[in-house]
């Protein structure tokens, strides 16, 4: 049954006169910073809640005053405006109907470092790493450090009262806010707080004035309901503008979620670490009996105190193996608990007294960095996991409830209660030192009454909250997911203070509506139950589910340091949201939706979005939620064009193994076509026949196949190995399969060539031809499977066409049970010398190696075994991350050059200009192409290495 609203419906407003508005920005010559484009509608329909709400434009200001031109056009016509800065607010702060201003693309400037008073002054739109980054050589840091703090900005910080695992030490967001310069729903421009004083600039500020006279008025209420503990983030925190608290405006203000205006400038405090930190990892035999033990774990001032339970550990292990899980202490329940100090020796005497109190039934002091780090990344990554790890997507919601720590313990296990009372499932985890949990819930939303049965839960759970004296959210806000149940948690009096707070600041209502005061309905918006039933999804219902895993943490938005991940390559080198895996897939859901994307799988808007998407598969392994945008590319475009003429490429590109096997097959022919292909005119000719980029210099092919020049070596004895030889390796120049077959013959086996062809069909998938690709699979399976059953290895050369096996073709023939057979038995060449008893690689001790792992290598089948294998010759080895830029039939067509370049510039040519003398290994035909095109870089595959 529903539960009914207990507050009356949000205030009606007029209609904004977007027409006004827009001869407005027009006349202040901002009309290149508004877009009103379907394609920029769609991809900030979302943050990281699960609410969807079409703004009716974004704006993405680059100066200050471009921005107050923004709100006095908005202010005028009646504009609703939500600030944005990362897009990863749990709660629906960050989505609105109006005008969504996007400060992270411009208004992100660090204005001021001063290492001496250990402040910053920054702009909304700086991320917390590059802060962090920037204060770093002085020994400084900005406390606060969310699990998103790669690519949140402290704008939104501050908007929602962020904390983190170590606001236990340095306090939360609002702690950390010194001065802030903000410019109100009225227009008014105020600067409160270090440095200025509460009317520095302001010499009329009327709203301060008039906030004085409420707080003065309400003095009892405040003292009595608000800031009654720590994380007590839920509503207006009112606690700071008592006069025993100095009327701390600048900290009031945090955690106003965009509703009472929009920040231009925040100084904050920075902080000195402790030069020594140790974690103290402990066991329980549940999570709530970890959760009890908190109180005496305080006394021993953790800078952090975290609590999990094997719920979300069996996730990481599932999905990232049993190697991102360090030894754990005995248990089902564990805490991590941080303690850092100027001294080493009374660190460990601390950290040895903090192990004795506790009432754990194991546990161990974690000296290894290494280890911490990797303890610390469980509960990092868990909200993205936990959103694919129950048998229903889990959603945000009830996220990040926090109750006094004393409290914890029995909270936990009313909470659990309730969730079986709700027949629903959760992955708990949180901070427990400051007593806030975070769960992802399996509700039903995409299920007949699934919203009511959310609605129901959502005030059962803040009554149980409540009933515990706890608060709604404990660091996230509230959003558009708990705005609605705040009478639960504040009596009439403090509810009506925040009100007239509004009013005084904004009272048109146009900051953030539906937000904190007069709020939407917690059920209404729902992204996820709003695609049910349209058109697509109907047609394709397991397509439409796969786009809405994407939740929106926006991990593929971090700004990437070298070497630190695949995914998102193209975001990498545009910084544009369309660019990156979450911006593709949120306009693929507005696809399925249909009300702003109408035209859907041909839809311009969805084209545009993937067309600088490289099929890197990167965000397959790196994404938390394990979207795949390569494979929904290749559906679009499958799709798009059925029955259609397709760009050329699609012929030339898709096709190439065809062709490729053509000329290499009629003697001469490679040498003709190659010599060809070097003159201007007719090279101009092929290209654009191809589809090909002017500026690419056209790969040559060899004068025989490679499988033609192995039948002339003598075959070993030994154990039989079959050597693949995709059609890349077998029809370009440049690459031998001797070397191969010298390294295996060393090892003991007896290889020989495979003379059938077997192609994967990676470039029909790569250009969406997957009737196509289903049939080279299908010929494929045909030639490997009578291999592969008979226990004999199959060895490939080309990693993305080995990956074909593992991650494609099993979607692509899910009923075929030949392909979980060969996905098995092809193997690289690293996996089977790991594998091989008695093999020794060379000794290569003082040679340098700049790996480069193909994208689908590390993504998909994994480049461990090579990397290991790598490490036993004792050369120093340097391994790249990120995507060479060519990416197969990416980087080759017209119009991805520029991009193509720019991802080559991110990892690949920095590290070949900075070791000139290195050895550069990359078994990737893309990689060494792209290597050799940009940088005149010859490369080795692992064979040559190991063959030397």
């Amino acid at each position: 049954m529903s539960t009914p609203a207990l507050i009356d419906a949000p205030r009606a407003a007029p209609a904004p006169d977007w027409a006004g508005f827009a001869r407005a920005v027009g006349h202040a010559g901002l009309r290149d910073v508004v877009d009103t484009t379907d394609l920029a509608r769609a991809l900030y329909s979302s943050d990281a809640s699960l609410y969807r709400v079409t703004p009716g434009a974004v704006a993405r200001p680059r100066e200050r005053e471009q921005l107050r031109a923004l709100l006095g056009a908005a202010r005028e016509h009646g504009v609703p405006v939500t600030s944005r800065g990362a897009g990863t607010s749990c709660a629906g702060n960050a989505v609105g109907p109006g005008l969504v201003i996007d400060f992270r693309a411009g208004l992100n400037r660090i204005l001021a470092l001063d290492p001496q008073a250990r402040t910053a002054t920054v702009e909304p739109g700086v991320v917390q790493a590059e802060l962090q980054a920037a204060a770093r050589p002085y020994g400084l840091r900005f406390g606060p450090d969310p699990s998103t703090h790669t690519r949140c900005t402290i704008g939104g910080m501050i908007g929602n009262n962020a904390c983190g695992p170590r606001a236990l030490g340095y306090g939360k967001t609002a702690s950390n806010v010194l001065g802030l310069e903000l410019i109100t729903g009225t227009g008014e421009t105020l600067r409160v707080g270090h440095p200025g004083t509460a009317d520095s600039g302001t010499p009329d500020a009327t709203a301060l004035t008039r906030l004085g006279e409420l707080t003065r008025a309400g003095l009892a209420t405040i003292r009595t309901n608000f800031g009654q503990f720590d994380r007590q983030v839920s509503g207006y925190s009112l606690e700071h503008l008592l006069p025993e608290n100095g009327f701390a405006v600048e900290r009031f203000l945090a955690g106003t979620e965009g509703t009472l205006g929009v920040w231009t400038e925040a100084t904050v405090n920075l902080v000195a670490d402790a030069p020594y930190s140790i974690m103290v990892a402990l066991g329980y035999p549940s999570m709530p009996q970890a959760a009890d033990d908190i109180p005496a774990i305080l006394a021993h001032r953790p800078t952090a105190a975290e609590g999990l339970d094997r719920r979300i550990v069996d996730v990481v292990r599932r999905h990232l193996g049993d190697a991102a899980v360090p030894p754990l202490p005995d248990g089902d329940g564990w805490l991590f608990v941080e303690l850092v100090d100027d001294d080493a020796d009374r660190l460990r005497e601390r950290a040895g007294a903090l192990f004795e109190a506790a009432d754990a039934v194991d546990g161990r002091i974690v000296t290894d960095a290494a280890q911490a780090r990797a303890l610390w990344k469980i509960r990092e990554d868990g909200a993205g996991l936990a959103q694919v790890s129950l048998g229903a997507p889990a959603y945000p919601g009830w996220e990040d409830a926090a109750v006094r720590p004393e409290h914890l313990g029995a909270y936990l296990r009313d909470f659990d209660a309730l969730l079986t009372e709700h027949e629903l499932q959760g992955l708990p985890y949180g901070h427990f030192g400051d007593g806030c949990v975070h769960c992802r819930i399996d509700f039903p939303l995409t299920s007949p009454g699934g919203t009511d049965r959310f609605r129901a839960f959502m005030f059962d759970a803040a009554r149980l909250a409540a009933r515990y004296g706890g608060s709604m959210s404990g660091e996230h806000g509230d959003g558009r997911a708990r705005s609605e149940l705040l009478p639960i948690m504040y009596d009439e009096a403090s509810l009506r203070l925040m009100r007239e707070v509004k009013s005084i600041f904004d009272p048109d209502n146009l900051m953030n509506p539906g937000v904190l005061v007069e709020p939407a309905p917690l059920d209404a918006d729902v992204r996820a139950a709003q695609f049910v039933g349209k058109p697509l999804q109907l047609a394709d219902p397991e397509f439409a589910a796969a786009v809405h895993r994407c939740t929106g943490v926006g991990k593929c938005v971090a700004d990437l340091t070298p070497g630190g991940g695949v995914m998102c390559p193209s975001y990498q080198a545009t910084g544009a949201e369309k660019d990156s895996t979450r911006g593709r897939a949120r306009v693929l859901q507005e696809m399925i939706n249909g009300s702003v994307i109408g035209d859907g799988w041909r839809s311009p808007e969805v084209h545009e979005a993937l067309d600088l998407c490289l099929s890197c598969k990167g965000c397959r392994r790196d994404c938390p939620t394990g979207t795949d945008m390569a494979s929904y590319k290749a559906t679009v475009l499958d799709r798009a064009y059925a029955g259609r003429l397709r760009p050329r490429s699609h012929y030339a590109l898709g096709w190439l193994p065809r062709w490729a096997r053509m000329i290499t097959a009629v003697p001469g022919l490679a040498a003709l076509i190659n010599t060809v292909g070097r003159l201007p005119g007719p090279s101009a000719l092929l290209k654009w026949g191809a589809g090909v980029d002017r500026r690419r210099p056209l790969p040559q092919f060899a004068s025989r196949s490679a499988r033609r020049r192995a039948r002339k070596l003598a075959p070993a004895s030994g154990r039989e190995v079959i050597i693949w030889v995709d059609s890349f390796s077998d029809t370009f120049a440049g690459v031998e399969v001797e070397p191969v077959l010298r390294v295996l013959e060393s090892a003991g086996y007896a290889p020989r060539v495979l003379e059938r062809t077997a192609c994967c069909g990676l470039t029909w998938i790569s250009t969406g031809q997957l009737d196509g690709a289903r049939a080279q699979l299908r010929r494929s399976l045909d030639v490997l499977h009578p291999l592969v059953s008979q226990g004999i290895p199959v060895i490939g050369l080309e990693p993305s066409c080995l990956a074909v096996w593992r991650s494609d073709a099993p979607e692509l023939l899910p009923d075929d049970p030949r392909v979980p057979d060969v996905a098995a038995g092809v193997l690289t060449l690293a996996e089977l010398l790991q594998r091989t008893d008695g093999w020794t690689p060379p000794d290569l001790s003082g040679q340098t190696i700049i790996a480069q792992p193909h994208c689908h290598a590390a993504s998909v089948t994994g480049y461990g075994p090579d990397l290991a294998l790598i490490k036993r010759t004792g050369a120093e080895v340097r391994t790249l991350g990120g995507c060479c830029g060519l990416a197969g039939n990416f980087g080759v067509e017209r119009g991805h050059y520029e991009v193509s370049v720019k991802v080559a510039e991110h990892d690949l040519l920095p590290a070949l200009a900075d070791a000139p003398d290195a050895i550069f290994l990359a078994d990737g035909f893309s990689c060494r192409l792209q290597a050799d095109q940009l940088a005149g870089r010859q490369a080795v595959t692992l064979a040559d290495l190991l063959a030397r």
